[in-house]
């Protein structure tokens, strides 16, 4: 079997680490049923275990139930987090924002990634863990270089950390997610951050 090729003495063939041969099975494994039509609710980790090569116990050793695996499919699935340029804080802004945009491209392209937001916001313990291990610490990231940009005065220390990132963030998510068909330039990141930092009121004359 190959959960044996896996666990048992020799190394993977190409040198690949047995640990993440396995993990690298079993994540394919969950997207290939996923893309085949199973719903996310109805996958075992028999089945998972069953269409990955390796044993139930294999999964168990590396993810505590279905629930963290999902989560880790999701996460393996979606666009990979932006490296920060470090230039200045509104640069590194942008770059966060602007992996907002690309991850709403990608559920608008992707039907298994729309359906497997879809019915994950339907299970809460699986949409709870979804936030714990992805979206707070994104939206820490984000409030890190807010932070930042307030100490080094590219922005205003009068206006609450929380609220930039509402006002900031929360464009870009109206825009992917709650306005499908609406349009994603490539720089709508700039064009937030500027509208932001100009405000909207009149000019004055």
């Amino acid at each position: 079997m190959r959960d044996q090729e896996y666990e048992q003495g020799g190394e993977h063939r190409r040198g690949r680490p047995r640990s993440e041969a396995a993990e690298r099975a079993i994540l394919d494994a969950v997207v290939s049923l996923l893309e085949e039509g199973v719903p996310l609710g109805t996958l075992s980790i028999e089945r998972i275990a069953r269409t990955a090569g390796v044993g139930k116990a294999t999964i168990y050793r590396r993810w505590q139930g279905k629930e963290a695996l999902f989560v880790d499919v999701v996460r393996d699935i979606e666009p990979p987090e932006p490296t920060l340029p470090g230039t200045s804080a509104l640069a590194d802004l942008a770059v966060l924002l602007e992996s907002l945009r690309t991850r709403g491209l990608a559920q608008r392209s992707s039907a298994l990634l729309h359906n497997v937001f879809a019915e994950m916001k339907s299970r809460p313990t699986l949409w709870a863990e979804y936030r714990r291990l992805v979206i707070e610490p994104r939206h820490e990231a984000t409030l890190a270089v807010l932070r930042r940009a307030v100490a080094g005065g590219e922005l205003r220390d009068d206006v609450p950390v929380d609220l930039m990132n509402d006002l900031l963030v929360g464009a870009m998510l109206v825009r992917t997610l709650h306005r499908p068909d609406a349009p994603l330039p490539e720089d709508l990141a700039e064009q937030i951050i500027g509208a932001a930092m100009g405000g909207i009121g009149p000019r004055e004359a």
